[in-house]
């Protein structure tokens, strides 16, 4: 492999958003849904207070489970709802 092969396998390698969650569903097939939640500063107040979003997520072998903590990556639309695919 020359150095320009590698750069370019490394910065495909980079490309998309990944999020800390928790697995809050697991009834589909292939698919978890999972919670991933942040802190937001009040932009007047200065108060810190909880967001939590819900993403559907491509688990391929159907072994995460309720409670379980896992990581998630942005991929290409895998079905109308998801857009994520768990990573660990």
């Amino acid at each position: 492999m020359t150095i320009k092969e590698n750069t370019t396998k490394d910065i495909k390698e980079e490309k998309g958003i990944v999020l800390d969650g928790v697995v809050v569903g697991d009834k589909m097939d292939k698919t978890v849904v999972v919670s991933v939640s942040r802190f937001i500063k009040d932009p007047k107040y200065g108060k810190f207070y909880k967001v939590s979003k819900k993403y559907k997520a491509h688990d391929e072998d159907n072994q995460y489970k309720v409670g379980d903590k896992v990581s998630i990556k942005e991929t290409r639309p895998i079905s109308k709802d998801k857009r994520f695919r768990v990573i660990k």
